[in-house]
């Protein structure tokens, strides 16, 4: 495994551990932190159920390709791309995957 690969998987562990602890307060859903390392997937998924309803979903989605970040779902409020740059991942090693091609080009983010 290479150092940049490595510093990558660390970084989204741990930004994805903050969501779990911040989000996982309610005692009937639980909030599922999925680490997929031999295949570097990572997400973030809520299970349980609430006044009388099934709660499922993934909350975050991201994929590790090439050395670059793939965000394949991203439910949080503010957006996950700008924490994984403020962790010191460069915009140009971030694919905001659940955009169409033709809008990631005019984001500041990796096309592909």
């Amino acid at each position: 495994m290479d150092s940049l690969t490595h510093q990558y998987r660390q970084v989204i562990e741990k930004i994805l551990q903050e969501y779990a602890k911040f989000l996982d307060t309610d005692r009937y859903v639980q909030v599922e932190l999925v680490l997929d390392e031999k295949r570097d997937r990572y997400l973030l998924v809520e299970t349980g159920w609430q006044n009388g309803y099934r709660i499922y979903g993934t909350l975050l989605h991201i994929d590790l390709v090439d050395h670059k970040l793939w965000i394949q779902h991203d439910g949080t409020e503010d957006g996950i791309a700008d924490e994984l740059v403020a962790a010191g991942i460069p915009k140009s090693h971030i694919v905001l995957a659940f955009k169409s091609p033709e809008i990631r080009q005019h984001t500041e983010f990796a096309i592909a």
